[in-house]
């Protein structure tokens, strides 16, 4: 008689493993590459974003120019002055997009104490455009200032009476505004100009404008 085989089915767990840990950690070390490339291309990205808005779309501050300033009316007395004052200026939006100011003044100072201030109203210069822009201002009944010797040059009379037949005058103006980039982002900036103005308060009539 043939006697009965029996095979033994081996439980060797090290000749099969459904979870093979050395294949796991290669796919765990292959996405953290994966993350690093990803972070590296969008840091190149935003530097690249950065350097084209800094280098093509960094918003700019106005241009002012001042083309003239009159006075239709002025008048000296009693040791007071009394003026009506006109400021024409230019300004120039250097951006590519649209600049909206507000919040903008002329200032008058005279003898280094602020005589008065005069608001500009807002307004709004498209992308590379210009406007013409003037300010008025009233002074009235103003004390003048008399010159000292010390600031004059002492004791010469000439000097003295060529002093005392001119005024300075300064005026500040100031521009602020915003300036949209890329039709996103708002920017705020700001001008400013400062221009000396000698009257002869004889005649009220302007002998130079220094800006």
């Amino acid at each position: 008689m043939n006697e009965p085989q029996i095979h033994h089915r081996s439980n060797n767990n090290n000749n099969h493993n459904p979870y093979d840990y050395s294949t796991k950690s290669r796919s765990g070390r292959t996405n953290l590459a994966s993350c690093a490339v990803a972070t590296v291309f969008l840091l190149a990205i935003a530097a690249a974003s950065v350097a084209v808005y800094f280098f093509l779309f960094k918003p700019k501050p106005p241009l002012i120019a001042v083309n003239a300033v009159q006075f239709p009316t002025f008048s000296v007395a009693n040791g007071t002055v009394n003026f009506e004052f006109f400021q024409f200026v230019t300004v120039t939006n250097p951006n590519r997009d649209e600049f909206s100011h507000y919040d903008s003044s002329l200032q008058l100072v005279y003898s280094g104490e602020p005589v008065g201030t005069v608001f500009i109203p807002a307004g709004r210069i498209g992308g590379r455009g210009r406007q013409k822009m003037s300010a008025k201002f009233d002074l009235q009944k103003y004390p003048l200032a008399l010159p000292s010797r010390a600031a004059i040059g002492g004791e010469d009379g000439a000097v003295e009476a060529a002093a005392a037949d001119t005024m300075v005058i300064e005026t500040r103006m100031k521009l602020v505004g915003r300036v949209r980039v890329l039709r996103v982002f708002m920017h705020r900036v700001e001008s400013k100009v400062k221009c000396g103005v000698t009257i002869e308060v004889t005649r009220g009539t302007v002998q130079g404008v220094r800006c």
